[in-house]
């Protein structure tokens, strides 16, 4: 395997997991075999679309992307705890 590859090497092992989860899903489902390809490569092709052009348009906003993201984790953290609050108040009274 090319050096340049080996780093994506986690992602192409769970990224078959998931197809495999998918189709077996598919499959109790009764869903059309063909379809189910046909929809998959679908989005398969989108998702590197969004990713490869995608990247592209956001590198240059990296920093301001973390940043957002991460105030937004916190922010969500903060709101679970505090919705989380009146439960615990009354679970030791």
């Amino acid at each position: 395997m090319s050096g340049e590859f080996k780093q994506f090497f986690t992602l192409i092992v769970f990224g078959n997991i998931e197809n495999l989860i998918l189709a077996a899903q598919g499959v109790a489902a009764s869903v059309n075999p063909v379809i189910l390809g046909i929809l998959s490569l679908t989005a398969v092709v989108c998702w590197i679309l969004i990713g490869t052009l995608g990247t592209r348009a956001a590198i240059k906003y990296a920093r301001h992307i973390n940043f957002i993201g991460g105030l937004a984790i916190f922010i969500l953290g903060i709101q679970a705890m505090l919705e989380s609050l009146p439960g615990m108040i009354a679970f030791f009274h």
